[in-house]
């Protein structure tokens, strides 16, 4: 389940590539994979749990991790439409070390002086991407900064939902966020929307949007959070981890894409700090944790 779920997100970065490069606006095809997931989403957790109810102390930061859902769709969506899908996806590898950052910020955990040096490795990683890529696969520095943005509101929403986990079930929670979430991208989306030229789209543009809706954001919710309850979140993250790996492997081979040498380097440099982020974070600080919780 771990690795079906890894390999369904990875291969997410070049469908949407695919898709919005051949006739669908991003935010119009954003709000209509959104909009189908939630339903989907809603009926499963609603045949699961017969509730959707949550202390109203605790919608603020239902609402906060919304807001963040909402920012990383946008960003990720207008990314992949600007620059590539393997820099999208090597941008996205860093989210790992943003979330440690977070975290240490917060006060919810003590870090050692590795992970620092973890964190720093892996920055200039992207930013060997995000330069190295203006002679060869991304040429967008617009691009490439909404990618990192897409990174860091995923770490920023990692952080925001800690607390409502230890309270209710994953599955109440997403569904939750992903009905907020939805909301302002449905707003922004409208322009786009009443624009979009619906007819011209080929049979593997809408094969691209049925499984971007079904896999990655659907089935991608079931599988992680059932294994991540058989087998422990300290396995489920390393299996994580592969993913921009993977997700750059699909876009080589699916898209023809190609990277340079210095966006190589930057993906080892990136890799490598996210083994450090891994290998050296000292345990959480049980009372931060707690004081964070309330």
């Amino acid at each position: 389940m771990l690795l079906g779920t890894v390999l369904l997100w990875a291969l997410n970065v070049t469908v949407t590539r695919y898709v919005v490069t051949h006739g669908l606006e991003p935010l119009a095809y954003g709000t209509i994979r959104y909009f189908a997931a939630t339903a989907l989403f809603w009926c499963f957790t609603w045949q699961r749990e017969r509730s959707f109810a949550i202390r109203l102390a605790d919608w603020k930061l239902v609402a906060l991790a919304a807001a963040l859902i909402f920012a990383n769709q946008v960003c990720f969506v207008v990314s992949v439409h600007e620059t590539s899908a393997s820099t999208v996806a090597l941008m996205l590898g860093a989210a790992p070390v943003i979330t440690g950052v977070i975290t240490s910020v917060l006060g919810m955990e003590s870090l050692a002086r590795n992970f620092w040096i973890g964190a720093a490795i892996a920055f200039v990683g992207v930013g060997l991407v995000a330069t190295g890529g203006s002679g060869g696969v991304s040429g967008n520095l617009g691009g490439d900064v909404l990618a990192i943005c897409a990174a860091a509101t995923w770490a920023g929403y990692s952080v925001a939902i800690v607390p409502l986990m230890r309270r209710y079930s994953p599955f109440r929670i997403s569904a939750l966020v992903l009905a907020l979430g939805w909301v302002p991208l449905a707003l922004v989306s409208i322009p786009q929307l009443k624009q979009q030229q619906w007819g011209g789209l080929g049979w593997l543009v809408w094969l691209g949007v049925g499984y971007a809706i079904i896999g990655p954001l659907f089935l991608t919710n079931i599988l992680w959070f059932t294994a991540i309850d058989r087998v422990g979140p300290s396995r489920a993250t390393l299996f994580a981890n592969l993913q921009p790996f993977f997700a750059v492997l699909f876009a080589l081979v699916l898209l023809s894409e190609r990277l340079n040498r210095w966006e190589i380097v930057g993906a080892f440099a990136i890799a490598a700090g996210i083994l450090l982020e891994r290998l050296r974070r000292r345990a959480p600080q049980p009372a931060a944790v707690g004081a964070q919780a309330e």
